[in-house]
């Protein structure tokens, strides 16, 4: 698990390198070679404008090409074509905005064109030197990703050996599982074949699992994301071309090994950038703002009942991590650990507490743990860790929504599931919405949930 919390490390480390390589590269790029062609060394007040406003379309449109997501063992020249794409669409919203604005002539049109031929050179010339360190440091051993496979057939038998041949895409086979029992203990290329009971086992050292069956094998793999539905890490399905033609398909591949992906990452690092700011300014702004009533709450909490301000309880965050969450207590001090979803009438409730929970301003102190990290303003709503394990094996895919931070509100709680989910259907539904907002996220997406939670997401009748 820590080669794993490491590898993911330097992985978002190296997106949001190369994120701030092509905003802060591009702009400063611009003003040197304006500064080379006006032989001067200060930009005029409207070049300056330009550049603002290009770093900034640069975080917001770059991403959407794919651009910081993992281009490992995948076609370079694909990559480039992306990088000219996105390049090309920043330019010509610069374009259009300045017609728009009627200022085309305030500009160089030499420093212009000059600026976008040098922008992509600099954009395919830095990434090029970025590969060769890493193909270096996978030689070395360094950022290296160890791969579980499921089926050890003539799939899997193929994939190991383009792996073989293309070591500094940097996958390592750490294991294979396969059905055939008569092969178990025997291996591919070195590596040892297990029983398909140690694959839960086997997954605590990997970072993702490949599952090399036959198309035909449909139900198997569906046997098999279920067993391992409680798993985080990426599973990608390598498809059987060898006997099937697939036509008018999307697929990755990684070392000329045509793989479909199954169960990802649902943001890309810069996304989680995005998110990540987001999130400081939100919320550095709304405590700023409510701090009268923080201050108010906290004094009435504690001339009204005994024990502590604010109640804490551990929660799943994002992968699953356990984190602590922050609420004002709304609850007659107990010393009991164990978690009971409060009901309608609870008498547990303060009346204090009833206010507060039904105004959600019991949850005003998880913008802490937003500014911490542990939590975001908007994601699933944490659940405690006994109702996860309750219902984790009742409903498909309910630990899926933990591949992201959880949050304060959600796109569940602003559609009515809010509160008690005193039946499976409710909590089915609430899951439902939980995966459809991790599906489709974006910025803007965010912002109408926050600002439908100041409608109606604050009060709510299930509240309680």
């Amino acid at each position: 698990m820590l080669g794993q919390k490491k590898h993911a490390r330097l992985t978002d480390n190296l997106s949001f390198v190369s994120q701030a390589l092509d905003s802060l590269g591009l702009t400063s790029l611009g003003a040197v070679i304006f500064c080379i062609y006006a032989k001067t060394n200060s930009l005029p007040s409207e070049y300056v404008s330009v550049l603002i406003i290009n770093a900034l379309l640069i975080l917001t449109i770059f991403p959407n090409f794919d651009l910081y997501y993992s281009w490992r063992g995948r076609s370079k020249w694909k990559r480039s074509a992306s990088v000219a794409y996105a390049w090309a669409t920043v330019l010509v919203i610069l374009i259009v905005a300045s017609f728009a604005i009627k200022n085309t002539a305030t500009y160089s049109r030499v420093w212009f064109f000059t600026w976008a031929f040098a922008g992509f050179v600099y954009l395919a010339l830095y990434r090029f030197i970025f590969d060769l360190i890493l193909d270096h440091l996978r030689s070395k051993g360094i950022n290296r990703k160890r791969i579980l496979v499921f089926g050890a057939g003539d799939v899997g038998k193929y994939v190991s050996s383009k792996l073989s041949e293309n070591y500094e895409v940097g996958f390592d086979i750490a294991a294979f599982v396969d059905d055939n029992s008569e092969i178990h203990g025997s291996s591919i290329n070195n590596v040892k074949i297990h029983s398909p009971e140690k694959i839960i086992e086997l997954m605590e050292g990997c970072h993702e699992l490949w599952i090399a069956l036959p198309l035909r094998a449909d139900k198997r793999v569906l046997e098999i994301l279920h067993q391992t539905r409680h798993l985080t890490a990426i599973v990608r399905f390598i498809p059987d071309i060898f006997n099937f033609r697939l036509l008018n398909s999307s697929i990755t591949e990684i070392a000329s090994i045509p793989i479909i992906e199954i169960n990802g990452v649902p943001m890309s690092s810069s996304s989680r950038v995005l998110k990540r700011i987001e999130d400081i300014i939100l919320s550095l702004v709304i405590i700023t703002l409510i701090s009268p009533i923080l201050l108010v709450v906290a004094i009435l909490i504690k001339l009204t009942s005994k024990g502590p301000i604010l109640y804490k309880q551990e929660r799943h965050g994002w992968n699953g991590k356990t984190i602590k969450v922050y609420k004002f207590r709304s609850m007659y001090h107990s010393d009991s650990n164990q978690f009971k979803q409060a009901t309608k009438n609870d008498s547990r409730i303060t009346p204090l507490g009833q206010f507060l929970r039904k105004t959600s301003i019991d949850e005003f102190p998880q913008f802490l743990n937003v500014l911490q990290g542990r939590m975001s303003i908007v994601g699933p709503r944490p659940h405690a860790v006994s109702m996860n394990h309750d219902y984790k094996d009742k409903i498909d895919n309910y630990m899926q929504r933990h591949k992201v931070n959880p949050g304060i509100t959600g796109w569940a709680q602003v559609n009515g599931f809010r509160g008690e989910t005193d039946t499976i259907d409710k909590m089915e539904k609430r899951i439902e919405y939980d995966l459809y907002y991790i599906q489709n996220w974006s910025l803007w997406f965010d912002l109408k949930i926050v600002f439908l939670t100041i409608f109606k997401g604050f009060i709510g009748k299930n509240a309680y």
